[in-house]
């Protein structure tokens, strides 16, 4: 399968602690993109000695090119889930990348240039189950990344997942493309045109 648009070294880092499903976040969307969307993919993660509450994270490099470096070094989009995360890589992301938050757990921003939701409150109060929030997550970035079909995505999200939380995480994953098109909306193509 050829990529739908031709990519140079796109970098994702995903970040926030251990049990908000960063790690399943990163992985799922790096099938997605590969299976899915024909790209190559490497996804590198690493987190605390703790497994809840320690930090975590998981990059993801996306390319219609052989990638020849698989880690994350330049990153164009950086999704904070905790205010720890975000003071500790928002170094990283190149200028004009894309600071995407969790704006109940990141309260001080680094920037006032991002983009964000509250992805917990919104998992656990529209899908009831706080353990969707990084699918909610998938979703609002399945609207924002240019190069991410939706229904492709949404397609690999559950060809990924245990039949009996399918469902569940299929409305998260719709809530949250729902609600960054509607928060982001004409925000989200500027964040792109800035570069």
């Amino acid at each position: 399968m050829k990529p739908q648009q031709d990519l140079y070294r796109f970098e994702i880092r995903f970040s926030g602690l251990g049990g908000q499903g960063i790690i399943t976040l990163g992985k799922v969307m790096g099938q997605g993109l590969a299976l899915g969307h024909g790209y190559n993919v490497t996804q590198t993660q690493s987190y605390g000695p703790e497994a809840r509450g320690g930090s975590s994270k998981c990059d993801l490099v996306i390319s219609s090119e052989p990638i020849s470096y698989p880690k994350a070094e330049s990153l164009d989009i950086l999704v904070a889930l905790s205010q720890e995360a975000c003071n500790s890589y928002y170094p990283y992301l190149k200028p004009g990348g894309v600071l995407v938050l969790e704006t109940d757990l990141v309260p001080q921003p680094p920037t006032n240039r991002y983009l964000g939701l509250p992805y917990t409150s919104l998992a656990r109060d529209k899908v009831g189950i706080v353990q969707a929030m990084n699918t909610v997550v998938l979703g609002s970035l399945s609207y924002l990344l240019p190069f991410i079909n939706q229904a492709t995505m949404r397609k690999s999200l559950e060809s990924a997942l245990p039949e009996k939380i399918r469902a569940v995480n299929t409305k998260a994953f719709n809530l949250g493309h729902r609600l960054a098109k509607k928060e982001w909306g004409k925000d989200a193509g500027a964040v792109w045109d800035a570069e």
